[in-house]
């Protein structure tokens, strides 16, 4: 004959698992899960649009939404991309307004990071080109240009592409070498592997010399051609090749350095060896 006890211990089992049938779970063992039939699939999606992982993912080696120890500043970004990417972009949005105030001619311009580079998300990399072209020391200064970025689906009068370095060789069209960065027609061709470690020798900050490329790579697409540096310890213009070689110059990002007219050098271009072209960066 059943206790008490007894009987109250079966009817908190019934009680229970009346619970679990009208939920519709089970009861997972300690430790375990419950299997969502909603979760299954791939266990990773391509982000929307090309986007960027969320800050954190693979690029970072961090978890998403992790957070570091109290005060902590956050980890780094490590940038990472393969030798030749799939030739995919992304396309940063518009700007609202165009540099160079209103004289001048407009030209719109389009920024595009190829998909396979991790770490420098399509707005950064926007935002630090569009602050390049508006500076006062750009080309807009001499009021002979404005520069306006447009997004996706505007017509544009040429693009400026962030791209890998095999890629960089594909839409140059030139001699390849998968190093240096070019203009070819409407195309301004930023190799991401010098936008990450610029050059040896340059002198001058990371930032500095992507200013510098964005400025160069641009002049080109204005008309203008290599030039060559007018003395020793004086700045190199901006036109010269300054990643092959400063030749006695200083480094030198702008235009017009001093807001003032176009600072220039002889025409000209120096005969250089390319230093060979790089590898895959692992992002982590």
């Amino acid at each position: 004959m059943a206790t008490k006890a007894t009987r109250r211990g079966r009817a908190a089992s019934a009680v229970l698992l009346l619970v679990a049938l009208l939920t519709g779970c089970g009861l997972p063992a300690a430790g375990g899960s419950v299997d969502d039939p909603s979760l299954s699939g791939p266990a990773t999606s391509r982000p929307a649009h090309g986007e960027q992982p969320a800050a954190g993912s693979a690029s970072t080696g961090r978890p998403a939404g992790a957070a570091g120890s109290a005060g902590a500043a956050p980890a780094p970004v490590v940038v990472g991309y393969p030798a030749t990417g799939g030739n995919r972009w992304s396309v940063a949005a518009a700007e609202t307004t165009a540099g160079g105030g209103s004289g001048g001619r407009l030209l719109r311009y389009r920024v595009a990071v190829e998909r396979d580079i991790r770490g420098l998300p399509v707005a950064d990399v926007a935002a630090t080109v569009s602050a390049t072209l508006n500076d006062p020391r750009g080309w807009t200064a001499g009021g002979t240009w404005r520069l306006r970025r447009v997004g996706a689906g505007t017509p544009a009068d040429f693009t400026i592409y962030l791209a890998t370095p095999g890629t960089r060789d594909t839409l140059c069209q030139d001699v390849p070498d998968g190093y240096t960065s070019c203009r070819n027609g409407d195309r301004v061709v930023l190799n991401v592997a010098r936008w990450v470690t610029a050059v040896p020798g340059y002198g001058a900050s990371r930032a500095t010399y992507r200013q510098y490329m964005v400025n160069h790579e641009v002049g080109h697409r204005l008309g203008l051609g290599h030039e060559r540096c007018p003395g020793r310890g004086r700045r190199a213009p901006v036109m010269q090749q300054q990643t092959l070689g400063l030749h006695g110059c200083t480094a030198n990002a702008w235009p017009h350095p001093d807001g003032t007219a176009r600072y220039s050098g002889p025409v000209g271009a120096y005969r250089e060896e390319i230093p060979p072209r790089e590898g895959a960066r692992p992002a982590h």
